[in-house]
């Protein structure tokens, strides 16, 4: 899934997850979360800056 860059740096992050809920909702989730207190699970969106921010390898791009 292609993540639109209206929301800021998740779009682009290594660590995303696209978590969809059972009645179609898209949610951006944070996967530095899960080992590291300073970030938020659910980050409120856009993202503009974040200290955690890693761009995607090329074929992490392809599978999204």
């Amino acid at each position: 899934m292609q993540l639109s860059p209206d929301i800021g740096l998740c779009a682009a992050c290594r660590h995303v997850k696209v978590i969809q809920s059972a009645r179609g909702s898209f949610f951006i989730m944070c996967g530095l979360a899960k080992t590291d207190p300073r970030f938020s699970k659910y980050p409120v969106l856009p993202v503009l800056r974040c200290l955690g921010y890693e761009p995607q390898l090329e074929e992490q791009n392809q599978q999204q």
